[in-house]
Formats: structure tokens, sequence, C-alpha cells
């Protein structure tokens, strides 16, 4: 298994997050939040974004874990100076906080991670 390192400079800010009323939500999720994401590169070195893993905890301890190639389809490359924004949601049955990680390459094929800070779903 591969090891992933942090990088320094390499950062990922959740810049909003908001509900979304949607009545065509299925049953047992029914709530949607909409977030929109900054992945910050401030390093010195080229990166892409291979993949994701998200973790959904809700009020009742129930985790849920998603996983995936990329980002939003997408493998972002990032020069240093570089951003890259994207939205996306997540559906939830009850009040949740979601966090993860985006994992992916630097120039010289060395794995890295960037970490997604942890922020609250609260159903109105």
């Amino acid at each position: 298994m591969a090891t992933h390192q942090e990088l320094p400079g390499l950062r990922v800010s959740v810049d909003r997050v908001e509900y979304i009323k949607d009545s065509h939500n299925p049953a047992d999720r029914p709530h949607r939040f909409a977030y929109f994401i900054t992945i910050h590169n401030d390093s010195l070195r080229i990166v892409t974004i291979t993949g994701r893993k998200w973790l959904v905890v809700n009020d009742q301890g129930h985790r849920l874990i998603v996983e995936g190639d990329g980002v939003v389809g997408q493998f972002p490359r990032l020069t240093p100076g570089d951003r890259f924004q994207y939205n996306s949601y997540h559906l939830i049955n009850t009040n949740s906080t979601a966090e993860g990680a985006y994992i992916g390459k630097d120039e010289d094929g060395q794995s890295i991670i960037v970490r997604i800070p942890p922020f609250k779903m609260v159903v109105p």
C-alpha cells in the first residue's frame, strides 16, 4: 500500500455549505447540502488529484464512506499557485458532519494527501 505524504502548501478550503430544498431526493436521505470547495496549491510542486474519500457521520453515529476517482469527474492538475474550485453535494437523513481527503501525486510520482476540513450540515 502506498504511503501518502502531506505536502506543505497544498490545502483545501470549504468556502460555503448550503441547504438545497429538493423534493426529488430519496426518502432515506431527504436532505441535500451543496458544498463549495477550493483546492489551493501554494506548494512548489505540480500536483494531480486522482481520488477522494469522504466520511459523513450523522448525529446517531451512522458512518457513510464515499470514495472515488478524481474530483467531479476531473483529475485536476495544479501547478504552483493554482486553485481548483468546484461544488457538489451530500444527501443526508439528519444533521451530519463531513470530512475527508483528496489523494494525488506530485510531479515526481510521490503519493500525496490533502485533508478536507470537517463541516457541519444542519437540517433547518
